[in-house]
C-alpha cells in the first residue's frame, strides 16, 4: 500500500484522513484520527456511501474488509485483495453536532500483464526486414515499453496506448523494425514493461532471432613458414545457418593429387613430408541450403635447411697470406748473369701435413683469391725476366767492344797482342758480379 503525504481536516474536533494508493490484488489501509474526542463515534463508508464500520462494529458483509484499530481517537480498517472497482473516495464521519467528515481517495494501480512479442516468423533469410511487436494489457496508468537487442537498449521506438472498454486500464504496444544479418543469428531481442506497480521488477518478453545465411569460411594454418619435409595442418572453419555440410578440400581447382600424404580428418587437411610438388592454391568449400562459399590458402614450400659444414683449421689463409718471390740482381761492367727464374707457385704454399681434402672444401671466394695472387706473381716474374733480358743484352755488347780495343789500331799481330795485354792490365780493378 502506498500512502499520500497530506491530511484533510484541521480542527481538533475534526477527523483526519490521508489518501491511499494500492496495487491491484494488494491491501489498502484506511485510517481516520481525531486528536480530541469526547466519546463521539467514528464511521467509515465507501464511495457508494455504504457504511463499512461504525466504531468497532462491521456494517457491510465483505470478507475483504477487516478492523485494524478502534478507539475514541482512531478508526482504521483494511481492504484486502483490492480491485479496480474499489477505487474511489471514502468518507470518515465524526458524529458530533453537526456531523464532521473527512475524505480519503483510494487509488488502485492496474498491474500490466506479462508482455508478448509477436511478428517473428522464423527462420528468416539474411537481409530481410523483421518487425517485432511487444504488447501488454491491464496497466493503470498506461505502462512504458523499452526494447533491447542483446544488452544494448534500442531507443526512440514509438508505442501506442489504448484504454480498454471500461476505460480503467490500458493496452500498450510497440513495434520494432530490424534489418537483420548473419551477426543477428542467435541474438536475443527483448522488450521490458516499466510500471510503478512493478516496483524494481519489470516484466520482460524475449525473442531469439533465427537468421539463415550462406556459410562463412576461413582457413587456419599450423605454420607460417613451410619447408621441405615439414608437416602442414590446414583447418577449415565454416559457420552458417543451417549448419554447413562436410567441407571439401581441393588443390588448384581439382581433387587432392596425393591422397597418401594429403589426409583429410574432419575439417582438417594434413599434408605430411612437404615437397616442391605441393606448391599451389588449396581451397576449402562449404555449402548449405542457402548457398556455398570457399576460402583459399596459397602454399609455397621452401628448401630444407642446410646443415653447416664443420670448420677446418688450415695453416693457409688466402685472405691474409702474402706470397713473395726472392730475386737477386748482379751488376758488372764485364758480365751480367740472371740466376733466378720464375718457378710458378711456390710449393711451400701448401703444408706437407695438410689434409688434401681441406682445399677441396674451400668455398668459391677462397679459390678466386688464390688464383688472383698466383696470376699477379706470374705477371711480375715475366716482367722482371723481360727487363733483365734487355739489360743483359745491352751490357754484354759493351764488354766485347772494350775487349777489342787496342787490336783495331795495331799495325801487326804482335802489336795487337801487346795492346790487348795492356788493356787487361788496366782492367785489374774491374770486378764481375753475377746474378
Amino acid at each position: 500500500m502506498l500512502a499520500s503525504c497530506f491530511f484533510t481536516g484541521s480542527q481538533a474536533q475534526s477527523p483526519l484522513t490521508q489518501n491511499v494508493t494500492a496495487v491491484e490484488g494488494g491491501t489498502a489501509t484506511l485510517t481516520c484520527k481525531v486528536d480530541q474526542n469526547d466519546n463521539t463515534s467514528l464511521q467509515w463508508s465507501n464511495p457508494a456511501q455504504q457504511t463499512l464500520y461504525f466504531d468497532d462494529k462491521k456494517a457491510l458483509r465483505d470478507n475483504r474488509i477487516e478492523l485494524v484499530r478502534s478507539s475514541w481517537h482512531e478508526l482504521s480498517i483494511n481492504i484486502s485483495d483490492v480491485t479496480l472497482s474499489d477505487e474511489g473516495q471514502y468518507t470518515c464521519s465524526l458524529f458530533t453536532m453537526p456531523v464532521k467528515t473527512a475524505k480519503a481517495f483510494l487509488i488502485v494501480l492496474g498491474v500490466p500483464q506479462t508482455p508478448v512479442i509477436s511478428g517473428f516468423k522464423g527462420p528468416v533469410n539474411e537481409g530481410a526486414l523483421v518487425e517485432l511487436t511487444c504488447t501488454t494489457i491491464g496497466s493503470k496508468p498506461a505502462a512504458n515499453i523499452r526494447w533491447f537487442k542483446g544488452d544494448k537498449e534500442i531507443r526512440d521506438v514509438p508505442s501506442t496506448k489504448e484504454p480498454d472498454s471500461k476505460g480503467k486500464t490500458f493496452t500498450v504496444s510497440s513495434t520494432l523494425g530490424l534489418q537483420v544479418d548473419r551477426n543477428d543469428d542467435g541474438v536475443i531481442v527483448s522488450c521490458t514493461v516499466d510500471h510503478e506497480s512493478l516496483r524494481s521488477s519489470p516484466q520482460v518478453a524475449k525473442q531469439v532471432l533465427d537468421i539463415q545465411y550462406v556459410p562463412s569460411v576461413k582457413i587456419d594454418f599450423s605454420r607460417n613458414f613451410a619447408r621441405e619435409g615439414d608437416e602442414l595442418r590446414l583447418e577449415c572453419r565454416a559457420t552458417g545457418n543451417p549448419t554447413p555440410e562436410a567441407v571439401k578440400w581441393k588443390k588448384d581447382g581439382a581433387e587432392l593429387p596425393d591422397p597418401d600424404r594429403m589426409v583429410v580428418e574432419g575439417n582438417v587437411l594434413i599434408i605430411s613430408a612437404l615437397n616442391k610438388t605441393d606448391n599451389g592454391t588449396y581451397y576449402c568449400e562449404a555449402a548449405n541450403t542457402m548457398g556455398h562459399n570457399s576460402a583459399e590458402y596459397i602454399l609455397f614450400v621452401y628448401d630444407a635447411p642446410i646443415s653447416p659444414s664443420p670448420t677446418i683449421n688450415a695453416p693457409f689463409s688466402p685472405s691474409t697470406r702474402t706470397i713473395t718471390t726472392p730475386v737477386t740482381i748482379a751488376t758488372s761492367t764485364t758480365k751480367l748473369t740472371a740466376v733466378s727464374r720464375a718457378r710458378g707457385t711456390p710449393t711451400s704454399l701448401t703444408s706437407p701435413a695438410q689434409d688434401p681434402s681441406a682445399l677441396a672444401g674451400q668455398s668459391g671466394p677462397d679459390h678466386a683469391v688464390i688464383g688472383g695472387v698466383v696470376a699477379v706473381v706470374v705477371f711480375i716474374t715475366l716482367c722482371l725476366i723481360i727487363v733483365l733480358g734487355r739489360y743483359l743484352a745491352r751490357h754484354k755488347g759493351t764488354y766485347l767492344t772494350n775487349e777489342a780495343k787496342g787490336a783495331e789500331d795495331a799495325p801487326d799481330a804482335d802489336t795487337a797482342i801487346i795492346n790487348a795485354e795492356g788493356s787487361q792490365a788496366n782492367a785489374e780493378d774491374k770486378k764481375e758480379y753475377f746474378i
